[in-house]
């Protein structure tokens, strides 16, 4: 990307638009710019790659089958990138807090900015929780004979301590556990090739065989025959590749504290789309090589625990007589939950930030130390993370599940709420006659690729607990966590809408300017102190895209 600033059309301000560039940033402080560029591209994928890659990814096998896993996992990884891509076109044209949340208030309506940001809020707040219990099921793995409260308040401590100093320790932290979770894919990646052709103390080379089981490579789910595959198929994509495959919300989240956010941002969305279509759409392939969906250890385990032992990468490893590996597995996936619970405190904490700077939460959320850390946010994410006690009465397996479906519907809700914000953005460019080609990224084959995102995304928020509705499946509680939040979006939606009596937002007025020239002083700022230019060799830029 060139360094010169590129031009902008100007128009009115809107309402909206105060929770971009605080008036009272003297009193109650601002986030810093400290992320380096490496810090960027690691916090990108941290919050992305979590348990459910490596465990929960075993119940979508059961449903689907090989097939049916593999593609759920393609589809829905395919409407993210389109999704990913792009919401990074105005994430990198706006760097500020929350910026797909604070756009949507900008080019839609001030009420959908208020809707979609306690949504993510939410969404955050619930997954500091559920990684905190599945750090707790992964350490079960060894030994269970300890009270649960011993290990679910030590890694509460540690997110407090590690959220409350500098963002500048959050991020290194951040770097190297997501450094170790790029291991971990990596080596299970090489671990499958490597045992199905034969590599393993059994010498066996087994190859596709777990494709070739009795029932076929599509498992039945719910009902028989090629509905019940069809099902299964929705049962792998609805209760678990749309809750494991995330990416762009995390993204988006650090973009008001990175260094040099124009040349940095681009970069880290044109990446972490390929990045994530490898670990996810191999992850998918790999657990349907390694292990049969009817396999009665594998069905009894993920039935019974929510630790390592469920984990399809284990069972393997277990089946085929591997000693130790499933040990320095565990190891591995426990940093990996319990990084993704460290990302989560951090976005959740700078989601509260960018409401209340918005004016949709209290003032006292503004407030930063000297460091730069919004530190009433952060012990509000905290006293979430208190939620993970709820295991102590209950069985872990039962509470992750009870979370699992709450995520999936707030995670849905916010990839909806994106759609509705990128397509608002783009009509506002053409009508204020912005060149997109001259922003700092542009997606892929806009308009056409949001509405197909948008379809299918919006189709499965309406069919997302369907099974409720079939006759004999009802069940309160499965209808509650895959309906309630629809009702709760709706009710902040008009409750703002007619409290303010905000407006639909008309695309020749949309505010795409407030900000925008605190983000080019701090740029012409970042390069009036960093004069030597870098020179990047082929082995850094080779570097640049696997890290």
């Amino acid at each position: 990307m060139k360094n010169e600033v590129f031009e902008v059309q100007t128009s009115p301000v809107s309402s909206s638009s105060v929770g971009l560039v605080s008036k009272d940033s003297s009193e109650f402080g601002n986030v810093h710019r400290k992320l380096k560029s490496r810090h960027v591209q690691l916090i990108s994928i941290g919050g992305a790659i979590g348990t459910g890659l490596f465990v929960t990814i075993g119940s979508g096998l059961i449903r689907g089958g090989p097939l049916g896993i593999l593609l759920a996992y393609t589809f829905w990884t395919i409407i993210v990138m389109l999704l990913t891509s792009a919401v990074g076109e105005f994430v990198c044209y706006l760097p500020v807090s929350s910026p797909f949340i604070s756009m949507a208030g900008r080019c839609v309506d001030e009420a959908l900015e208020c809707c979609a940001g306690w949504n993510f809020f939410i969404l955050n707040a619930l997954f500091i929780p559920f990684e905190i219990t599945a750090v707790n099921g992964m350490i079960h793995f060894w030994r269970d004979d300890y009270s649960p409260a011993i290990t679910l308040c030590i890694q509460i401590l540690i997110y407090a301590l590690i959220n409350i100093f500098a963002v500048k320790l959050f991020g290194e932290i951040e770097f190297w556990l997501s450094m170790g979770k790029l291991i971990l894919c990596i080596g299970l990646l090489f671990f499958t090739l490597i045992t199905m052709c034969g590599g393993n103390p059994k010498h066996d080379a087994f190859g596709f065989r777990n494709w070739n089981v009795s029932g076929g490579p599509m498992a039945e789910y719910i009902g028989t025959g090629s509905v019940g595959k069809f099902e299964g198929f929705l049962g792998a994509l609805l209760g678990l590749a749309c809750f494991v495959i995330l990416g762009v919300e995390y993204i988006s989240m650090v973009a008001a504290e990175a260094e040099n956010p124009r040349k940095v941002m681009p970069l880290a969305f044109k990446t972490v789309l390929f990045r994530l279509a490898l670990f996810y759409i191999s992850g998918a392939l790999c657990v349907s090589i390694l292990v049969a969906y009817d396999d009665p250890l594998f069905v009894k385990m993920n039935a019974e625990t929510s630790n390592a032992a469920a984990s399809p990468y284990v069972i393997a490893m277990e089946n085929l007589g591997i000693k130790a590996l499933p040990d320095i597995v565990n190891v591995l996936i426990i940093s990996s939950a319990f990084s993704a619970g460290n990302s989560y405190t951090f976005c959740a904490s700078r989601v509260l930030y960018g409401l209340a700077k918005g004016g949709y939460a209290p003032k006292v959320f503004r407030k930063c130390n000297k460091h730069g850390v919004p530190i009433y946010c952060v012990l509000v994410a905290i006293c979430f993370s208190l939620l993970s006690l709820m295991q102590l009465g209950t069985k872990s397996a039962k509470a992750l599940s009870y979370m699992v479906n709450l995520c999936t519907g707030c995670l849905l809700l916010n990839y909806g709420f994106m759609t509705i914000t990128y397509i608002g953005f783009y009509r506002a460019c053409k009508s204020q006659n912005i060149d997109r080609n001259s922003l700092p990224y542009t997606s892929w084959g806009q308009p056409y690729s949001i509405y197909v995102a948008a379809l299918f995304i919006w189709i499965v928020v309406i069919i997302l607990g369907y099974s409720v509705f079939i006759p004999g499946k009802w069940s309160v509680d499965d209808f509650l966590f895959s309906y309630a939040l629809i009702f709760i979006n709706i009710a902040i939606f008009l409750f703002w809408k007619f409290w303010k009596k905000t407006k639909f937002i008309k695309p020749s007025e949309a505010d795409l300017t407030t900000g925008i020239k605190e983000i080019e002083e701090h740029e012409y700022n970042y390069y009036a102190q960093n004069e030597r230019k870098e020179t990047r060799n082929r082995v850094q830029r080779l570097l640049g895209w696997v890290f």
